[in-house]
């Protein structure tokens, strides 16, 4: 997970220009996750690249979900941002998911689980990018967890 594309025209607005961008989103990452240490953030013409030590594998998706889910950001390049190698045991089953326009978390439960009211799961799974579960974007990404 090196290179992830995202909607730059969506999500969270925290910068005006591209001069504040890398200090915004490298502020935004530390505000909204723990378990990650020496972050430096750089931004170029809608790319974030981002490195850093995440204590986690799960850590390191969230960071890149956090900044690529900011307006203005196309892409994250995290080759340089840390994890261990998880254990066998620890390997999650999550995928990755694109919000459409008319998609709902209980919608993308259905599809997921065969349950809407499992809309949940998904909330809490992404807590650092969705604040409420009615207020989801189209281009938004967000982890789904089959586990």
């Amino acid at each position: 997970m090196g290179l992830l594309d995202f909607a730059r025209d969506v999500g969270r607005q925290l910068f005006d220009t591209d001069a504040e961008a890398a200090d915004n989103i490298k502020q935004h990452i530390e505000i909204k996750t723990s378990g990650v240490k020496n972050v430096k953030v750089d931004f170029d013409d809608g790319v974030a690249t981002v490195c850093g030590d995440c204590d986690s594998q799960a850590v390191k998706e969230q960071v890149i979900l956090i900044a690529g889910n900011v307006k203005g950001v196309e892409k994250v390049i995290a080759d340089d941002l840390n994890a261990p190698e998880p254990a066998p045991e620890e390997v999650s089953k999550d995928e990755f998911y694109e919000i459409k326009k008319g998609d709902t978390l209980g919608a993308i439960a259905k599809q997921f689980y065969g349950n809407a009211s499992q809309y949940m799961r998904i909330f809490e799974a992404n807590r650092e990018i969705i604040s409420d579960p009615d207020k989801i974007y189209p281009g938004q990404k967000i982890r789904i967890p089959l586990d």
